[in-house]
Order: C-alpha cells, then sequence, then structure tokens
C-alpha cells in the first residue's frame, strides 16, 4: 500500500489507471477530451491515492514524435520533419521525446508519457485510435483512409503530379514516362494520378506508368518499353532517389541531358544538387510539415479546435527547376551499340 505521506502526482495517478497525464489533468479538472467512464476511473483512483487538488505541479509539458521505423526510403525527409517539430516545439514551450517504432504496445507505452502524440509514416489507423483512446491528441504525416477522422499533415501529390505535366508541356513533351519503381507507396500513386489527369485530356501525348519490383532494373525495363515503340523524350520520377538511378543510366547509355531527354525528380533533397546536371524536382516542405504537427497538437491542447473536427493541413511543393530539363526534341532513342 502506497504511504499517505508519499507525495501523490499526476504521474502517480496515471500510473495508476494506465491513462497518460494529458487524460488525467483533464478528468480532474473537468475539461472536454476525456469519456466519462475515464474521468469515474480517474477520480477514484485520485481519492484512493489520497491525492491533493492543492498540490500544484510545474513542469514542461512533452510532445512526442514517433517515427516508422521500417520506413527507409524517407530517412531525409524525417531528419527535415524532426527538425521543425523540434524547433516549434520550443518555441511553443514543450519539450520533445522521440521514437522509432511500428508496434502499436510500444507506441502506446511511449505516448502515456506525453500531452500529444505525432506520428510519421505508414502507422495503422488502430494505432492512432489507441493513442485518442489515452485521451491525448494525435496528428500523423501520412495518408489515411478517406475521411478518416485524424488529423493529417501532408504534401500536395496530387498537385505536384499535375504541375509536373503541364511544365513538360510547355517545354513541348509529346512521350512522357512516370518511373514510379517499387509500387505501394501512396504519395507516388498520388503523384502518379496528377500527371495522369493532365495527361489524358491530350491525344496527341504518349504516357506511360513505368512500375518494377527492382529499381535497378530500370535499365530493362527502359529497353522493354522502347522495343515496344515507346520513346520517352521526358521522365517523371516519384522521388529524387530514383531520378538519380535514371539519370545515371541515361547517361551510361549515351544519353544527354536534356539534350535528347528530360528528367525530373520529386522531394528537392540533397542529392538534387550533388550530380551533374542538377535535378530540376519538386520541393517537399519538411521542415514545415514537422512544425505544423506541433501546431496541431496545441491547437488541440489549448482548445482552439472544435473536437469533432478532424483537420488536414496541406503544405504545398514548388518546382524547382534545373539544369535536367529542357525543350523536347525529337524523340530519344537507344543509340546504337557500334557507335
Amino acid at each position: 500500500m502506497r504511504s499517505r505521506t508519499a507525495r501523490v502526482t499526476l504521474s502517480t495517478i496515471a500510473e495508476r489507471t494506465g491513462l497518460s497525464k494529458f487524460a488525467v489533468s483533464r478528468s480532474l479538472s473537468g475539461k472536454d477530451g476525456v469519456s466519462e467512464e475515464t474521468r469515474r476511473r480517474v477520480q477514484q483512483a485520485a481519492t484512493e491515492l489520497g491525492y491533493e487538488r492543492a498540490v500544484v505541479e510545474v513542469e514542461t509539458p512533452v510532445l512526442g514524435v514517433v517515427f516508422h521505423d521500417t520506413d527507409l526510403i524517407n530517412s531525409e525527409l524525417h531528419l527535415l520533419i524532426q527538425s521543425g517539430f523540434q524547433a516549434e516545439a520550443l518555441r511553443s514551450g514543450y519539450q520533445v521525446r522521440m521514437c522509432w517504432s511500428h508496434l502499436a504496445s510500444e507506441i502506446v507505452d511511449f505516448a502515456r508519457g506525453c500531452r500529444g502524440i505525432a506520428l510519421v509514416g505508414p502507422h495503422l489507423k488502430q494505432t492512432m485510435q489507441s493513442i485518442r483512446d489515452l485521451g491525448m491528441p494525435v496528428a500523423r504525416i501520412g495518408w489515411m483512409d478517406p475521411l478518416d477522422p485524424f488529423d493529417i499533415v501532408a504534401g500536395t501529390d496530387h498537385e505536384a503530379g499535375s504541375a509536373v505535366a503541364n511544365y513538360l508541356l510547355d517545354l513541348g513533351h509529346k512521350t512522357i514516362a512516370y518511373v514510379h519503381g517499387t509500387p505501394g507507396y501512396r504519395g507516388r500513386v498520388e503523384r502518379f494520378y496528377g500527371v495522369r489527369e493532365v495527361l489524358e485530356k491530350r491525344p496527341d501525348v504518349s504516357f506511360r506508368e513505368m512500375t518494377f519490383q527492382a529499381e535497378r532494373r530500370f535499365s530493362e525495363h527502359l529497353l522493354a518499353v522502347q522495343k515496344d515503340g515507346f520513346h520517352p523524350t521526358a521522365f517523371f520520377c516519384a522521388h529524387d532517389g530514383m531520378a538519380l538511378t535514371v539519370v545515371s543510366e541515361l547517361l551510361r547509355q549515351g544519353y544527354r541531358i536534356p539534350e535528347d531527354v528530360s528528367v525530373i525528380g520529386f522531394g528537392d533533397y540533397s542529392a538534387a544538387t550533388q550530380i551533374s546536371p542538377h535535378l530540376t524536382t519538386v520541393k517537399v516542405h519538411g521542415r514545415e510539415m514537422g512544425a505544423g504537427l506541433v501546431r496541431l497538437l496545441d491547437d488541440r491542447n489549448n482548445e482552439r479546435i472544435p473536437p469533432d473536427v478532424p483537420i488536414r493541413m496541406l503544405f504545398t511543393g514548388r518546382l524547382v527547376v534545373r539544369a535536367s530539363t529542357g525543350i523536347a526534341k525529337v524523340p530519344c532513342r537507344i543509340p546504337s551499340q557500334d557507335a
């Protein structure tokens, strides 16, 4: 049995009930955001432990951010998100704790010491619901199902695809490929939809999606579509890493960039300016997205947003034109192996 002389804090009650300090605080103060059952459990535990409301805890609140530990392809984006999250949290008066996991049980345990949780990557909807059940706000960078009742921060992938398509049309390109690489990433699919939405209105334009399981097989896929009579003058790649593969392989085969063929990436990460020619790409605002997560969680904590109104916060990408794109010429073909 706990001694009556020991100090009983919100953390003590949270430990007893298995809830977060945020849920305990709101239950004891009578604020919204927790169920009546949660409020009853907290009040009962507080009574049993001898909690005295006169004791005031002065403690900097904590926001947690959980990165999906198997999403390695977006590692540079995650670093940008982390930087923005930390800077905005400090400005708003929060401490930051970080976790790398995809296991719901680990994430829920981590969340218990926080005032809000941000999830980055392909986390399950059930994980978000488990955090919400603790009585604390949760927001995410990642894709959800339509009308899911959670707060989401995202980029404008579909718009970016449409913008790239219009840019290539303005340069005169009429044979365009979207290099998708490994399938299954929702953002890549949305970029494809954006490109297709524009190009399907142009009967004079040939457009194909190049999808394959391993990025190192781009050269094989290119040869296959060219033998089928499809000779792209422009490649829009689903991310900058893919664009580097495409540029390297085209240069190895003897193509000139952008004289023979144009290449566009997505992300504007460090590699975009570490190759020659420098890569035209779409900038993703990772730092601003990380800061947006903090603002959403802080708004929820301070009840600036109605609890039954989910929020979508979008950060619009920007086309960054560099030397890897140019005016279309004749369709590029496989250089002669005898040349």
